[in-house]
């Protein structure tokens, strides 16, 4: 599938806009290639979320043989954590000297599958907000680009970041000019969801994508940690994003859901809400009747069951805190996709997300957190019976109350 970004531009009436929205999804739905190289386009809309290098990844390869996905958005890339315009994993590791992110392509590559890669996300400092304009940010992702021969990738636009008018200019007219300079590059722009819609800062991004003239094959909304109760809920914030879609392009409904697209949590949210199987069902069946044009969630790291079950009533980076079996729902985007997951997947144990809690009397070797503290990355602290790390600095932010994405790093029971 060709970008969408042509119904907007070049289109002289407004049947030749129908006729060629019909033809891109047709495209889509049956996965037509992005080009020789690469996957169908349905794909990469259907690609899940997975730290490669944090959160105990899980083999890839083991999903694509357990569930039939095909599609990986690897999560994130971001400005180093001292500073500059490069791209690095994390922020720790930069981009031009990696291979292990590299071998992970490769061997997804090598099983017919492929990557797109995601900038941005909650944490740590972006390139937006540290590079000078927006050619400097898009020649730093172009780094990322040429390194691993993208054929997709995903800005991740978010707090704090999209609360920065300056940086969300940068990343909206670098995603523009990497759309330009990439033909058939699969552009996706995510960002928070509200009931609403999206949020204030959400609709100044859309503003400014449509004041830079930049359309991507579609934003996306994250209908979690904003009060959402279950799959209800989700599919009425989509409904009502797909009239701010309108409202801000000036698009039919049917143009605004096929530039329109869901990004998920599976099992329990950062605030305490629980998305079950169920619950992605009924969005699947939702973004599919509506011919919306992406699925996925956060995150394959966390797509197992965990150990013990309930995860005493935390979430977690590496498992769901829902009863399931391994890669349930990276299933949900295989049907997105197009495809039928195998019915008799290979056997996976549920993975622990961390240490199982000792025994009474045992004790943190850590020193206890501290309110008035500073502490800056890889500094240990003990809370709540729980050992602490800090992934950079901060003051006053309370270990166990900033979800999987804050700065603290939940590294087990003590």
């Amino acid at each position: 599938m060709k970008p969408l970004r042509a119904l907007l531009c070049g289109v002289a009436s407004a049947a030749l806009a129908a006729a060629g929205l019909t033809a891109l999804v047709a495209g889509q739905a049956s996965g037509a290639p992005a080009d020789a190289a690469g996957l169908g386009s349905r794909w990469y809309a259907a690609a899940p979320y997975l730290m490669p290098l944090d959160n105990d990844p899980p083999s890839a390869t083991a999903i694509m043989d357990a569930t039939g996905l095909k599609a990986f958005q690897l999560a994130f890339v971001l400005a180093p954590n001292g500073g500059g315009c490069s791209p690095s994993w994390g922020g720790t590791a930069p981009v031009s000297s990696d291979t292990a992110v590299a071998a992970t392509i490769s061997a997804i590559r090598a099983r017919g599958g492929d990557v797109s890669v995601s900038v941005g996300g909650y944490g740590g400092t972006k390139l937006g907000q540290n590079c000078s304009d927006a050619a400097s940010t898009a020649a730093a992702y172009q780094q990322v680009i040429t390194k691993y021969q993208l054929k997709a990738i995903d800005f991740d636009l978010e707090e704090p970041e999209y609360e920065n008018t300056a940086a969300i200019s940068h990343e909206i007219g670098a995603a523009k000019i990497l759309q330009q300079n990439n033909p058939g590059l699969y552009v996706s722009v995510t960002t928070a969801g509200t009931a609403d819609g999206t949020g204030w800062f959400g609709k100044q991004m859309l503003n400014e994508a449509k004041t830079q003239g930049f359309v991507p094959d579609n934003f996306s909304i994250m209908p979690f940690d904003g009060g959402f109760s279950g799959a209800a809920a989700q599919t009425a914030a989509l409904t009502a994003f797909n009239s701010v879609l309108q409202s801000t392009f000036g698009w039919s409904a049917a143009t605004a859901y096929a530039h329109e697209g869901f990004s998920g949590m599976n099992g329990r949210s950062d605030s305490g809400e629980y998305f079950s199987q169920s619950d992605f069902q009924t969005v699947l069946d939702y973004a599919t009747g509506h011919g919306m044009a992406r699925f996925t969630f956060w995150s394959l790291n966390r797509d197992r069951q965990c150990t013990p079950p309930d995860n005493n009533g935390r979430t977690s980076g590496t498992c769901s805190s829902v009863p399931q079996a391994a890669w349930d729902f990276a299933k949900y985007s295989v049907r997105f996709a197009g495809a039928t997951p195998p019915n008799s997947p290979p056997p996976s144990s549920p993975t622990p997300s961390s240490p199982t809690p000792s025994a009474p009397g045992g004790t943190c070797a850590a020193a206890a957190w501290s309110s008035s503290a500073v502490y800056t990355q890889g500094n240990e602290v003990s809370h709540g019976g729980h050992q602490w790390k800090a992934k950079w600095w901060t003051q006053n932010e309370e270990p166990g109350t900033t979800g999987q994405w804050g700065v603290w790093q939940d590294e087990g029971a003590c």
